[in-house]
């Protein structure tokens, strides 16, 4: 005879009552870190703007009442070095080349295209812009969405199904994620920037032993990884991915949306920084909001892949197109990387987004601050780990001028939380060195430069010697 825990049966009718019925929808640690964290510093994110996201924007100034609970707006303005946008190339603020084509757009299309893609909404600027994607990325032809996020999320379900396998990287962005488990096919994790076959747990024996139950051959297998990881500044080992795709027949499915546009010597990306023919790559997605100061994403890959994509993808049958202005802005930005505008300025961009991000860092590492990434990624986190970390160093760094982003919980583990510090083209040698003094002082007295660097001994002269 099973006992009826009376306790627990109590405890649950009671906690349903007192919600009229309906069960939690927040539950476990979400809703303790919503309750007991979040809400004490969520002050330190989703600050408004009150201009463009250049190298300096407006931080709107909010107070609370209520300890964080609720958030006022006040007419109050502060003037920010700004660490915290992907702008890394500085097309976000007005540009001599992008601005007028853009409010020519603009006033020629306007502000919507108010249908879909296979409808009324593909524009000649579509059609120029999925051109010129391709000739940019090295791949026979593309197709352009209205969302980064949505490229990922809608796109990997349709390429990939039941009965197929994705070996994913353990640090893949939220929108594969999410594409992966809608896909129905079988998903595996390895090791981040590991080699996928590398796994004790993993990669080859499942390769090897094919389909769950079954143990038919798998469908299709694909190997995905970004080639910036957005949360780490790690540049993906893509020569060593390809190596382990080749071996097992594996499609290789590169995420550029931090990449594309900000390293290797034109800004093509990982591709190009690190010697890797596109050919070698099958599916090469990225987005315009970083580089390009846009908006939406993109597919490049085989004609016959993306002709696939035109009839089956939601995201491209259903959703809203790319909006014409920001379909021109993307168009113009990429036409000034290239050269095409008549002018260098696109090549002193890139040159100079490489030596800023590799000046911060390097001076950020002398300071003793736990810095991950790669050079020559704009992408540097500083390691907070403790959350109560967070609040302390956002809201002294902003009360001191400089605008950063910390990130935590769910987007990081709760001890891994960081600041992610974003270098743009647009800033001056002088607003770097701005940044990292406020950022050492509000190091040091947070407490978060781990590796400090001990002053030099001063080696005594010859003449201190004689007397001695």
């Amino acid at each position: 005879m099973v006992r009826l825990p009376y306790l627990t049966a109590l405890t649950t009718l009671f906690s349903y009552g007192l919600l009229f019925g309906y069960a939690p929808i927040c539950l476990g640690l979400e809703d303790f870190y919503t309750r007991r964290l979040y809400l004490r510093i969520q002050d330190c994110f989703g600050r408004p703007i009150a201009s463009a996201p250049d190298a300096w924007f407006d931080v709107v100034e909010r107070y609370s009442n209520d300890n964080n609970k609720t958030l006022h707006r006040t007419e109050n303005i502060s003037k920010c070095l700004n660490l915290g946008s992907y702008n890394y190339l500085g097309f976000a603020a007005s540009d001599e080349y992008c601005t007028p084509r853009v409010v020519e757009s603009l006033k020629r299309y306007s502000s919507s295209t108010c249908s879909v893609r296979v409808d009324g909404g593909t524009t000649k600027l579509h059609i120029e812009l999925e051109e010129l994607v391709a000739r940019f990325v090295g791949k026979p032809a593309s197709l352009v969405f209205g969302m980064g996020y949505v490229t990922n999320s809608a796109i990997i379900p349709v390429i990939m199904g039941k009965g197929g396998l994705i070996i994913s990287d353990s640090l893949n962005h939220n929108s594969i994620v999410n594409g992966a488990r809608g896909s129905g096919a079988t998903v595996r994790v390895f090791q981040h920037n590991s080699r996928p076959v590398s796994l004790g747990g993993g990669a080859e024996e499942q390769i090897a032993n094919g389909q769950p139950r079954t143990h038919r051959p798998w469908k299709k297998i694909i190997v995905i990884v970004e080639g910036i990881y957005s949360m780490e500044g790690e540049l993906c080992k893509l020569p060593e991915i390809i190596a382990v795709c080749k071996k097992y027949k594996a499609y290789t499915y590169l995420d550029e949306a931090h990449s594309i546009g900000a390293v290797g010597k034109s800004g093509r990306g990982v591709c190009e920084l690190l010697g890797v023919d596109t050919a070698d790559v099958d599916i090469m997605m990225g987005t315009f909001t970083k580089s390009f100061g846009s908006c939406g994403g993109y597919i490049a890959a085989s004609k016959e892949i993306i002709q696939y994509l035109k009839f089956t993808c939601p995201a491209h049958l259903y959703a809203t197109s790319m909006s014409a202005p920001a379909v021109q802005q993307a168009i113009s930005s990429m036409k000034v990387i290239l050269g095409e505008d008549g002018s260098n300025r696109g090549a002193q961009k890139l040159t100079r987004i490489r030596e800023n991000s590799n000046f911060f860092r390097s001076e950020l590492q002398k300071m003793g601050f736990e810095v991950l990434g790669d050079n020559d990624s704009p992408v540097m986190p500083i390691m907070l780990y403790n959350p109560a970390k967070i609040p302390a160093f956002s809201r002294e760094c902003l009360r001191q001028n400089v605008a950063v982003v910390t990130v935590a919980f769910p987007a990081t583990p709760l001890l891994l939380a960081r600041a992610r510090i974003c270098i743009s083209a647009s800033h001056t040698r002088e607003d770097l060195i701005k940044g990292l003094e406020v950022i050492s002082k509000v190091g040091d007295l947070v407490g978060i430069k781990y590796f400090p660097v001990e002053p030099e001994k001063k080696q005594p002269d010859r003449y201190t010697k004689k007397l001695e």
